[in-house]
């Protein structure tokens, strides 16, 4: 199978360059119904959807259509927006270049590469295919294939609503993805992890193909001794254990204020206990490790410190309970790698400053989470870090706006997309400047004599 697919990959380019070099995907009715077709293609597949999704992660009905489904209103904002989107718009032209007129065109950049994630094994490929439709692309696209379900189901299901030359999943495994990065694209779109990250981009470049890498890294939540107690561990509890941890931008450790410590661990305890009760393992709401690789890395994590609540594990479900961790040194392990899983590290500190200076010792985030009601320390958090993305008294919901755009910086990635941004993602804005036969000025003509003093009026200098 995997032979086969790395033998059709050039293939697969070639039929898509050939039907973009028709001009359809340009048009703006056949980008519409493509988009209602694919909002059909869920409505229709949501049961075998969400079957996928619990056969990979144990995923819940109800974090099947939060975390995944819910991509259909995008589809739906986006249908609504995209004939403004599309639209050439006129561009401010400086007086002194009077007559002309600009303009900036939105256009498709071709045949793009989609790679996707295993952790949201469905929506991590669906929202920038999104963008990558309304833009007036052809794709190929290429699931995790350690979410073998839901990568199965993706092929079968766009192979049927959707034409090979015009959208086509690529099934397999690392062989195929280098083969799809030896190829040319017109963009690559890749979500993961900072090290593969670096090699789709170094693929990247010798095509001199751009990138947009949705990566990940250590996403620090402040908390404040200024907080509203049960919210705060609300939203941190549900931030870092949905799909049981495995969320590029979980809450990856927490930075205590001393004197709030010990009243929100027990308040975390509270919440945890209270959302997947005395045994864990039982809950119909709480997902499994991916795969016994990750399982086993996530076991030799739980070392780092001491465990307050959790550290249970099952290797045969591949389960490992949630679970809190203090005593947590700042050489530990844990404090090494993105977490990427239910164990969330708890670190105090005596001054704000301290934990500024540590998020700021470290590669730049995905996101940064801060709970407080000071409106002055929220600024002064907002000016002294710097992240991919900022929620304030909440976690991960961020991702949920549309309007904002969503993606990393430094090694948490390049680029961004959701909604608006990802048609930006896709497209390239063409600077168009028009002139007219009506009037043509002699002053940026040669022979420049007696023409210096007005070229240096119109500088001003």
């Amino acid at each position: 199978m995997i032979a086969n697919q790395i033998d059709k990959c050039a293939e697969i380019i070639s039929q898509q360059r050939t039907f973009f070099a028709t001009g359809k995907t340009k048009d703006i009715t056949f980008r519409l119904e493509q988009l209602k077709k694919l909002e059909r293609m869920i409505i229709e597949n949501k049961s075998a959807i969400i079957q996928a999704l619990y056969a990979d992660l144990h995923k819940s009905e109800f974090e099947a259509y939060s975390s995944e489904l819910f991509v259909i209103k995008e589809i739906r904002k986006v249908i609504k927006n995209l004939a403004s989107w599309a639209k050439p718009r006129k561009a401010p032209v400086e007086v002194e270049l009077f007559p002309y007129r600009a303009q900036i065109y939105p256009e498709p950049l071709g045949v793009v590469l989609i790679i996707g994630a295993w952790n949201y094994p469905f929506q991590l490929i669906i929202s920038p295919l999104i963008g990558a439709i309304a833009a007036g692309n052809c794709a190929v696209i290429k699931p995790s294939e350690l979410a073998p379900h839901t990568s199965q189901l993706l092929a079968e299901i766009i192979s049927k609503y959707f034409p090979s030359e015009y959208l086509a999943v690529v099934a397999g495994g690392v062989e195929v993805s280098q083969k799809l990065l030896a190829e040319k694209f017109d963009h690559i779109f890749f979500t993961g992890g900072t090290a593969v990250g670096k090699i789709v981009m170094a693929a990247a470049a010798k095509n001199l193909t751009p990138v947009t890498l949705e990566l990940g890294g250590k996403s620090p939540c402040i908390v404040d001794s200024d907080i509203h107690l049960e919210h705060t561990a609300k939203r941190i509890i549900w931030g870092k254990f949905i799909n049981a941890g495995q969320t590029c931008i979980a809450p990856d450790y927490l930075l205590v204020d001393k004197k709030i410590k010990p009243n929100l661990v027990q308040e975390l305890q509270k919440c945890l206990q209270a959302f997947y009760g005395e045994n864990p393992s039982q809950s119909p709401d709480y997902p499994r490790i991916i795969s016994q690789k990750h399982f086993q890395r996530l076991v030799n994590l739980l070392s780092s410190g001491k465990i307050i609540l959790g550290g249970e594990t099952k290797s045969e479900e591949l389960y490992i309970a949630p679970t809190l961790i203090d005593d947590i040194s700042v050489n530990a392990p844990i404090m090494e790698e993105e977490i990427f899983g239910p164990i969330l590290p708890i670190i105090e500190y005596t001054n704000i400053q301290e934990a500024i200076d540590f998020i700021n010792s470290r590669p730049k985030p995905l996101a940064l989470y801060l709970f407080s009601q000071n409106q002055n320390l929220q600024q002064y958090i907002l000016n002294t870090t710097s992240s991919g993305g900022v929620c304030i008294n909440d976690t991960v919901m961020h991702c949920a706006v549309s309007s904002l755009p969503f993606g990393g910086i430094g090694d948490s990635g390049i680029g961004s997309y959701h909604g608006k941004h990802s048609f930006d993602t896709f497209s390239h804005y063409k600077s168009v400047l028009k002139n007219t036969f009506s009037l043509d000025l002699n002053w940026r003509y040669a022979p420049y004599k007696g023409k210096l003093s007005f070229l240096r009026k119109i500088i001003g200098i």
